[in-house]
C-alpha cells in the first residue's frame, strides 16, 4: 500500500464527520451560554475561553474532551482566584450532568455533559508571557498562536497525533513522557506537514533547538537562559514555547519516546502501513511463561499508595526502583531491568533479577591490621586473617533475595523516594509471583513491550 493510500484511509477514520462537528459546535455554544449566564449571576468579571484541540480544530474523531478556562482579571489575588474559580466551576458544573473536584496547581472542576468530559479551570486573563502567573495561564495564548499559524493544516496535525498514539509516543503526562498535542501542532507548523515531520524525525539529533517564536533574536538573554537550563537537564529536544521564552514545550519528552519516533518514522516511510496508526491489540501472555523462557526471576514490591498526585508519585517510585537496583547489584544479584506503576490504590516496583539466591559466604576486605579500625573489624568478625598488611574476614550472608531486601530496608540502605520510605517498609515482597491485577503489567514488563521498537 502506497503512502497516499494509507494517509487517505487514516484520515477517513480520524477526521471528524460533519455531524460530529455540528455536535461539537452545539456543545461548545451551550457550555459558553451556561458559563456566561453563571458568571453574570455571580457578579464576577471573568471571561470563559475554550482551549485545547477542540478550540484549534485539531481533535481526532471521537475525542471531544472540552477544556474551558475561566479567566480572571490580572489584579485578582491568587488565593481569591482559587477560591472564586472553584466556586464558579462548581456553579457551572451544577448545571451539567455530573462533576467532581480535581487538583493540579490549584483545584478545578471536572464535569461531564452529554457524554463528554468538561474541565473547568480557573486562570488569569493573560495577554502575553509577561502576565503568566500560573502554569495553566499559557493555554489561552497557545490556542491563539496555533489558530493564527496553522494555516489550514489541521488534518496534518491529526495524522501526526494518530501516528504518535499508534507508536505509543503521544502524551506529555508523567507516565508517558511523549509528545504533547501542542508540540505536535508546533512541529507541523514548523515543517509543513505530517510527512515532513517524519522525514525530519532526526531533528532531535541534528537541530536540537527549535525556536518558532524567534525568541533567540527577540529576547536573547531569557531564551539563552532557558536553553542553558534545558541543556543541563539533558533534554532530547528544546522547543522554545512560541508564546513564552522561559519554557521548553518538550520539557517532559523522554529520550525513549524520541527514539521511538526516530525509528518508527523511518520504518513508515520505507514501508507505509495502517498498523503504525492502528496497531493490532496484542493479547498479553503469561508472565510465568516469560520467566521460564528467559530463566530469570521477578521481584515485586507492592505497597499502599501514598496520597500523592502522579507527577510527584512517579519520580519517587522511579528513584526507589533505581535504589533497589543499585543495592541489589551491590549485594550480588544481577538486576536486568525495572518498572514502576500504580494499580487499585497500590503502588508497585518490578525488578527482573538474574537470580534470587547467592553463595553462603563472602570474603570481606578490612583495614590494615595496625590501624585503629582494625581492632573494631577484628572484634566484629569471627573468621579473620591477614594478607600482607590488610585484614580479611569470611562473612556469612543471607541467601534469599527477600531476606536481603528486608535487611537492607531495616538498615535504611536503599535510597527511596522521600515520601515512600514508611510505605515501602510495610510492603509485600514477592518472588516470581504477582497479584492478579498485576499479571498483565508483569508480562508487559518482562517482554519490554512498552519499550520495544522492533
Amino acid at each position: 500500500m502506497d503512502v497516499e493510500t494509507v494517509i487517505s484511509r487514516v484520515l477517513g477514520q480520524i477526521r471528524p464527520t460533519e455531524e460530529e462537528r455540528a455536535f461539537v459546535r452545539e456543545l461548545m455554544d451551550e457550555l459558553r451560554e451556561i458559563a456566561e449566564g453563571t458568571i453574570g449571576e455571580l457578579g464576577l468579571e471573568v471571561r470563559p475561553y475554550f482551549v485545547g484541540s477542540l478550540a484549534k480544530d485539531t481533535y481526532l474523531a471521537g475525542d471531544h474532551d472540552v477544556d474551558m478556562f475561566l479567566a480572571f482579571p490580572l489584579e485578582t489575588p491568587l488565593e481569591q482566584l482559587r477560591e472564586k474559580g472553584l466556586e464558579l466551576g462548581r456553579a457551572i458544573a451544577g448545571r451539567l450532568d455530573s462533576h467532581e473536584i480535581a487538583y493540579a496547581e490549584h483545584p478545578y472542576v471536572r464535569a461531564t455533559h452529554r457524554g463528554v468530559k468538561v474541565d473547568l479551570v480557573p486562570c488569569y486573563d493573560v495577554k502575553s508571557w509577561r502576565d503568566v502567573r500560573t502554569a495553566v495561564d499559557r493555554s489561552i495564548l497557545h490556542t491563539e498562536w496555533v489558530n493564527a499559524n496553522l494555516g489550514g493544516r489541521n488534518d496534518e496535525v491529526r495524522l501526526l497525533k494518530r501516528f504518535l498514539k499508534g507508536i505509543n509516543a503521544y502524551g506529555s503526562e508523567i507516565y508517558v513522557r511523549g509528545f504533547s498535542g501542542y508540540l505536535a501542532e508546533i512541529l507541523v507548523i514548523k515543517y509543513g506537514s505530517f510527512l515532513e515531520v517524519l522525514r525530519r524525525a532526526d531533528f532531535m539529533l541534528r537541530q536540537k533547538v527549535i525556536d518558532p517564536g524567534n525568541w533567540l533574536k527577540m529576547e536573547p538573554e531569557i531564551a539563552m537562559k532557558t536553553l542553558k537550563r534545558e541543556v543541563e537537564e539533558d533534554r532530547p529536544l528544546i522547543v522554545l514555547d512560541p508564546v513564552d521564552p522561559r519554557r521548553n514545550v518538550a520539557a517532559n519528552l523522554s529520550w525513549e519516546k524520541c527514539g521511538r519516533l526516530y525509528f518508527k518514522a523511518r520504518d513508515f516511510l520505507k514501508e507505509p502501513s495502517l498498523e503504525f496508526f492502528f496497531p493490532p491489540e496484542s493479547v498479553p501472555g503469561n508472565y510465568t511463561d516469560e520467566l521460564r523462557r528467559k530463566g530469570t526471576h521477578l521481584l515485586t514490591i507492592i505497597f499502599e499508595r501514598p496520597g500523592l498526585v502522579d507527577d510527584v508519585l512517579l519520580p519517587q517510585l522511579e528513584k526507589s526502583a533505581k535504589g533497589f537496583g543499585k543495592a541489589l547489584k551491590r549485594e550480588g544479584f544481577g538486576v536486568l531491568g525495572w518498572d514502576v506503576g500504580r494499580s487499585r490504590g497500590r503502588a508497585f516496583l518490578l525488578l527482573e533479577l538474574e537470580r534470587i539466591e547467592r553463595g553462603r559466604v563472602r570474603i570481606r576486605p578490612g583495614p590494615e591490621f595496625f590501624t585503629e579500625r582494625a581492632l573494631e573489624f577484628y572484634a566484629k568478625n569471627d573468621r579473620v586473617w591477614i594478607e600482607g598488611k590488610r585484614l580479611y574476614a569470611e562473612k556469612g550472608i543471607t541467601e534469599n533475595v527477600v531476606d536481603v531486601v528486608q535487611g537492607l530496608l531495616e538498615k535504611n540502605q536503599i535510597p527511596l523516594g522521600k515520601n515512600l520510605r514508611e510505605a515501602v517498609k510495610e510492603a509485600d515482597v514477592l518472588v516470581d509471583y504477582v497479584p492478579l491485577e498485576l499479571e498483565r503489567e508483569a508480562y508487559l514488563f518482562l517482554r519490554r513491550e512498552r519499550k520495544r521498537i522492533k
